[in-house]
């Protein structure tokens, strides 16, 4: 729940991460990690995961993105403006938000009771540009699940994932380091100009990140 005067940054999150898993209310603890596009979030979670499972002496925690959960090319090409909704994806309404909240219900469930399962997770082809159903496994034994992305903290266009996460952080970098770390982003990915890839952050990826930081009271705590 954030506290009262919204939320506080988080000194030790690996600390916090242990102590969370040692009185988990569930089989499995399932956090969220939002922020920024180009706030980091990525890498993040990799320290995170490795700090903690250094710490446990065993591989008890797994990061897992939601780029898995992008609705793919064919299923943009079938909305009103088809190019509309491909030049904006990204944006919170080209991503399918119920069918994440579905894998993370299953995260949950599946180690409910004596027989523990594994659960596949998406994963996404960037050369294609689409989802790859099942890309990744959670082993069983896999405790503690983070999960990373834009709008685990977002209310509308189909996003709610109010009490299927533990708890939800939010990686706070100002939107200026976000943006540049982007354009450096598409400049090196694609070989754009300065200036084709600071229109292109414009003509999205700013407009997502407005959105997003508008979720950054929801959060339990501040990471960064």
């Amino acid at each position: 729940m954030t506290p009262p005067g919204g939320p506080r940054h988080l000194a030790d999150p690996v600390a916090q991460i242990l102590a969370l898993r040692a009185r988990r209310p569930q089989p499995r603890l399932v956090l969220g990690l939002a922020g920024l596009p180009g706030s980091g979030k990525s890498t993040l979670g990799r320290q995170l995961a490795e700090a903690v499972n250094a710490r446990a002496g065993a591989p008890v925690m797994q990061t897992l993105g939601m780029d898995g959960f992008h609705l793919t090319r064919a299923a943009l090409a079938q909305f009103p403006d088809p190019v509309q909704a491909l030049r904006r994806r990204g944006a919170p309404w080209t991503f399918d938000a119920a069918g994440l909240a579905r894998r993370i219900r299953q995260l949950r469930d599946a180690r409910r009771g004596a027989a523990a399962a594994s659960v596949r997770w998406p994963g996404f082809e960037h050369g294609v540009g689409d989802p790859v159903e099942d890309a990744i496994e959670v082993p069983a034994a896999t405790d503690v699940v983070l999960i990373e992305g834009l709008y685990l903290l977002h209310r509308g266009d189909g996003w709610n994932l109010d009490g299927l996460l533990d708890a939800c952080w939010y990686l706070d970098v100002d939107l200026a380091t976000a943006m540049e770390r982007l354009v450096a982003r598409h400049r090196a990915s694609w070989s754009l100009s300065l200036e084709q890839a600071q229109a292109r952050v414009d003509a999205n990826d700013r407009l997502n990140a407005q959105i997003v930081a508008a979720t950054r009271s929801r959060a339990d705590a501040l990471l960064g």
